[in-house]
C-alpha cells in the first residue's frame, strides 16, 4: 500500500474523530448554524482561511502557475483582497443585521430586505451553482487521492466526499470551524515546507524561466489574467454565503474584523505559494495531460517521501475544507431557506437539524455526480463565482446600506447581469462578471430613480 495513502487513510480519520467530538455541542439547529453565536476571532479567522484555501486555491492555481508561471498568483491574492475589503466593510455591517435579527442564512436576510420572492428566486439560483464549486473540490481531492493510491477516478472522488460528508454532517458550523483549525495547521505547514524543496528540485527561477518564459516570475506578467481574476473574485469573495454565515457564528463584531483581516492578510501571503509549484512542476513534469495533475504529481513525485506525505494531507485538508464550506451553503440553506420557510413552517428545531443533515448528506452525492462529470477545477469554480458575483453583490451591497428598492427591481436587475454575463464575449475589454455586476447595478439604480429615492 502506498505510503501516501495510508497518511491519508489516517489523517482522514482524525479530522472525522475531531468533527464527532466536537457535535456533541451541537446539539439543535441554533448550534448547527450558526455554532451558538459563540465563535471567537481565532476561530472566524481559521474557519474564513480554510475555506478559501480549497480546489481552486490550490490544485487549480498549480495548474495556471503550471502555463503562466507567478501570474497566477492573483486567483488567491484576489480572494484575499476580497476578505479584506470584506473585513472593513461588509462583514461588521452584515454580523450586526444577523445579530439583531436572529438570522442564519443569506437567504433570512434577503428576505429581511426583499421579501420572499427574492428569496425564493436568488436561493434557488445559487444552489444549482453551489453544486459546481462543490464538484470542483471533490474532483481535485479525487485526483489527489487517485495519484496517490493509484485507484478508480470515481471511487476517489466518493472517497472524500465521505471523508467530509462524515465530519460536517454530524455538527454543522461547530464541528467544521475546529476540524478547519486542524485542517489549516497541516495545510500551511505542508504546501509552505514543499516551495523550497520544489523550487530546488526543479534547479531554481532560471530553469522555470527558461521552461515558461522570462516573464514566468512576474506577478504582473499577465495583466489579462491579474484583471480577470480580481474582476471575478472580489465581488464574489464579499457577498458568498458560505463565507457571511461563517460570520453569523462570532461572537462580536470585533471577533469579525479580527477574524477577516487575519484570513485575508494570510491569504496574500499564501497566494504566491500554488503558482510555485506549479511553475517547478512545468519543470520537472512537462506536458502533462491536463494541468490539474501538476500539484498531485510534484508532492507524490518530485519530493522526499516525508515532506511528499505532509504535502499530501496539506493538500487533501485544502480541498475537503472548502469542500465543508459549501456542504454548509447548502445543507443550511435547503434546510432553513426552503424545508422550513415554505414546505414546513412549523417544523420545530429538531426537525430542521434533521433535515439540515440530510441536506449535507444529499448535496454530497450531487456534488460526487457532478464531479465524476467535470473537466476541470477552474472551470467549474468560475461557473460558481460568476453567477454569485452576478446575482447576490448588488442586493447583498445594497441591503446593508439605506437604499431600500422594491423587489421587482433586485429580481429585475439579478435576471439582466445574468443575462449579460451569459452573452458577453469572454475576450471582451472587460470581464463577462464585471459587466454583468454593472448591469444589474444599473437596472437597480434606475428603478430607484424612477421611484424617487
Amino acid at each position: 500500500m502506498s505510503p501516501h495513502l495510508v497518511v491519508l487513510a489516517a489523517y482522514s480519520g482524525l479530522l472525522i474523530a475531531v468533527g464527532w467530538y466536537v457535535s456533541r455541542r451541537a446539539r439543535s439547529a441554533e448550534g448547527f448554524f450558526v455554532a451558538g453565536r459563540r465563535l471567537p476571532a481565532r476561530l472566524i479567522f481559521a474557519t474564513v482561511l480554510a475555506a478559501n484555501i480549497g480546489a481552486g486555491s490550490t490544485i487549480g492555481a498549480a495548474a495556471l502557475g503550471y502555463e503562466h508561471g507567478l501570474a497566477a498568483f492573483w486567483w488567491v491574492g484576489a480572494a484575499g483582497l476580497g476578505t479584506l475589503l470584506l473585513a472593513c466593510w461588509l462583514g461588521p455591517r452584515m454580523w450586526r443585521v444577523a445579530s439583531e435579527a436572529r438570522l442564519r442564512t443569506v437567504g433570512d436576510f434577503l428576505e429581511l430586505r426583499y421579501g420572499a420572492a427574492v428569496r425564493v428566486a436568488l436561493t434557488g439560483l445559487l444552489l444549482v451553482a453551489t453544486l459546481f464549486v462543490l464538484a470542483a473540490q471533490l474532483l481535485a481531492a479525487g485526483v489527489l487521492i487517485e495519484g496517490a493510491a493509484g485507484i478508480p477516478l470515481p471511487v476517489a472522488i466518493l472517497a472524500a466526499a465521505l471523508v467530509m460528508t462524515a465530519y460536517f454532517a454530524v455538527g454543522g458550523l461547530q464541528s467544521a470551524a475546529s476540524v478547519n483549525f486542524v485542517q489549516l495547521g497541516v495545510l500551511l505547514a505542508g504546501l509552505g515546507l514543499a516551495v523550497p524543496y520544489a523550487l530546488a528540485a526543479a534547479g531554481g527561477g532560471a530553469a522555470i524561466e527558461g521552461s515558461l518564459g522570462e516573464d514566468a516570475l512576474d506577478v504582473f506578467g499577465n495583466a489579462s489574467l491579474a484583471f480577470g481574476y480580481t474582476a471575478l473574485l472580489i465581488p464574489a469573495f464579499l457577498v458568498s454565503p458560505g463565507i457571511l454565515q461563517k460570520l453569523f457564528g462570532a461572537r462580536d463584531e470585533s471577533a469579525v474584523r479580527r477574524g477577516l483581516t487575519a484570513a485575508g492578510i494570510a491569504l496574500l501571503a499564501f497566494a504566491a505559494v500554488p503558482p510555485l509549484l506549479g511553475a517547478a512542476a512545468a519543470v520537472l513534469h512537462p506536458g502533462l495531460a491536463h494541468p490539474d495533475a501538476a500539484l498531485p504529481a510534484l508532492l507524490i513525485d518530485s519530493l522526499p517521501l516525508w515532506l511528499g506525505c505532509l504535502g499530501v494531507a496539506a493538500l487533501f485538508s485544502a480541498e475537503v475544507s472548502s469542500a465543508d464550506a459549501v456542504l454548509f451553503m447548502l445543507s443550511t440553506s435547503l434546510s432553513r431557506d426552503v424545508f422550513h420557510r415554505f414546505l414546513r413552517p412549523d417544523a420545530d428545531d429538531r426537525a430542521v437539524l434533521r433535515v439540515a443533515r440530510g441536506a449535507a448528506v444529499a448535496s454530497g452525492l450531487a456534488g460526487v455526480v457532478i464531479a465524476i462529470l467535470a473537466q476541470s477545477v477552474i472551470a467549474s469554480l468560475t461557473v460558481f463565482y460568476s453567477v454569485l458575483g452576478v446575482s447576490l453583490f448588488v442586493p447583498v451591497v445594497v441591503g446593508l446600506h439605506r437604499w431600500r428598492p422594491p423587489a421587482r427591481a433586485i429580481l429585475s436587475g439579478a435576471a439582466v447581469g445574468v443575462l449579460v454575463f451569459a452573452l458577453a464575449p469572454a475576450d471582451g475589454a472587460l470581464p463577462p462578471p464585471l459587466l454583468g455586476i454593472a448591469a444589474s447595478a444599473a437596472v437597480v439604480f434606475l428603478h430607484l430613480r424612477t421611484a424617487g429615492r
